[in-house]
């Protein structure tokens, strides 16, 4: 994990100083004194190298620097107001994902060929299919100027979260309904579930006993970067439903060239990522007794 959190802020810091401009190119420029003491202080004015150097030394301090584009507003700062309301969105979204995705793959797959399983698939078709730009109008136009039973966007409430995360899950849902009627087909055909019913056991225990928990080893994989994806909210669907997550501070970040702030958001990206990644790998072990972690 900290092998990969290095080389993706090294290649952060890389990529944005081979960009063309600078963190204090723009139209109305810093007065000379202050762009100077910046400069200064974050060794801008020096080699790439020192550059370098310093930034990580802030980094590891736990110093992610001052934003170049919101006045006297720390990075560290500037997260800490976003980022709880994204990582609430995207947790509700990945909880929808989850559960109803692995409940329509479920039912796809023990009703493999009929009506039902066709409906189901038609249904994750279209719910990856249609882009989430036009999903959250839809909604909004449905629930909240038709029906008017929630709010149409803006954060006033726990009922604001429930448009935007139907419409940041809707694709999720549709990919893990997908993996789960797979898997669960494959390891339905297993030699250890013949075992099972061969006991006596009835269906419905040798589907939720031990058929789902090893159909569900791919789903997991599938879930580690998908909560890191969630949980750092979607750019589209806060735009769409305005409201102020990390997401509107990402597209800023890029459009004004501001680095400190960009990188910042792109470590906690990383370090989500990797983290879940982890709790997938130990979540094998429990799910099939056949995967030991071992060294």
């Amino acid at each position: 994990m900290a092998g990969v959190l290095f080389c993706v802020l090294s290649l952060t810091f890389l990529l944005l100083r081979l960009a063309p401009g600078g963190p204090f190119a723009r139209e109305r420029k810093l007065p000379p004194a202050i762009e100077q003491q910046l400069l200064a202080k974050y060794h801008l004015d020096g080699s790439l190298w020192s550059q370098y150097t310093a930034y990580l030394n802030d980094v590891v301090h736990g110093d992610l620097r001052l934003s170049t584009k919101y006045r006297d507003r720390s990075v560290r700062d500037l997260l800490a107001q976003s980022l709880p309301l994204s990582a609430l969105l995207g947790g509700a979204a990945f909880l929808l994902a989850t559960s109803a995705g692995v409940w329509l793959g479920c039912v796809a797959a023990i009703r493999h060929g009929s009506f039902t399983d066709f409906c189901a698939m038609l249904l994750a078709l279209a719910l990856i299919s249609i882009p989430t730009f036009i999903t959250g109008p839809l909604l909004v136009l449905l629930f909240s100027l038709k029906l008017g039973w929630l709010p149409v966007g803006g954060w006033q409430s726990n009922f604001s979260l429930i448009l935007p995360a139907i419409t940041l899950a809707g694709p999720a849902i549709a990919s893990v309904a997908r993996l789960t009627r797979t898997s669960l087909l494959e390891t339905l055909q297993s030699h250890f579930l013949r075992t099972a019913r061969a006991k006596g056991l009835s269906e419905t225990r040798v589907l939720y006993s031990h058929a789902l928990k090893t159909a569900l080893l791919p789903v997991v994989s599938y879930l580690g970067p998908l909560a890191a994806n969630l949980l750092t909210g979607s750019i589209v669907v806060e735009s769409i439903f305005n409201l102020p997550g990390t997401g509107s501070f990402f597209v800023n970040a890029i459009l004004n060239r501001d680095v400190f702030l960009l990188g910042g958001v792109v470590l906690v990206y990383c370090v989500l990522l990797v983290g879940m990644n982890l709790l997938v790998d130990l979540a094998y072990s429990w799910l099939d007794p056949r995967i030991r972690l071992e060294d």
